[in-house]
């Protein structure tokens, strides 16, 4: 009887097409070759919106803003952008819509600001656009003598309009309002002035709307 001899292991060699490795070496540099144009095509800028209406002398805080990435060329320097460091306290000098991207110039810092807040007394109603935000002009008219005044001029021109105060009781609504307005300092003193001489103050309005 024959023995078996022993069992040979035969082993398969692997070979590759080289058609396959041309294509994947294509494929994979064409991915690569889209996604640096994409990059490169790239010319979205990341700014600051307003995640609601900012009125003036509001404090910006990061809760108040979003990111939002935007094509604006040449332009993107007039926005405040999320590098912008906002531990050090800015504050609202221009009201900012919901959704509007947040403008430097609609911004200043808290410290070292050149505008401060004061509270004007105005007799009689103020006019039916002013409100908070807006940009109105601080006319006054010196007294010279019991209940006759100068001229008037302008005192203060571009204030911002903080907030009105509400009056309480009739006599307070028949005497007229309390306006709180954001005022350069260079302006505070002669504000103050006018007030203490008992001079004729008026708000004029700027930024009226255009009606429909």
């Amino acid at each position: 009887m024959k023995k078996a001899g022993p069992t040979r292991t035969t082993r398969r060699r692997f070979w590759v097409d080289p058609r396959f490795v041309i294509g994947f070496v294509l494929v994979v540099a064409s991915i690569a070759g889209v996604g640096a144009i994409v990059v490169g095509s790239d010319q979205t800028t990341a700014v600051y919106t307003a995640r609601h209406t900012l009125t003036v002398g509001d404090q910006l805080r990061s809760t108040d803003l979003i990111e939002t990435r935007v094509q604006l060329g040449v332009t993107a320097e007039l926005y405040l952008v999320p590098a912008s460091n906002l531990k050090r306290g800015l504050l609202v000098t221009q009201t900012i819509l919901a959704g509007e991207l947040v403008a430097r110039s609609a911004v200043a810092a808290s410290s070292g600001s050149d505008a401060t807040s004061v509270v004007v007394d105005v007799p009689g109603r103020l006019a039916a656009s002013i409100v908070a935000g807006s940009v109105v002009d601080i006319w006054s008219a010196r007294a010279t003598e019991p209940s006759e005044y100068a001229p008037p001029t302008v005192l203060v021109g571009q204030a911002s309009v903080v907030r009105i105060v509400e009056p309480t009781g009739i006599i307070a609504a028949d005497n007229g309002q309390s306006v709180e307005m954001l005022v350069p300092k260079t302006n505070v003193g002669a504000v103050l002035e006018a007030i203490m001489n008992g001079d004729a103050l008026a708000i004029v309005p700027v930024n009226t709307p255009v009606g429909p």
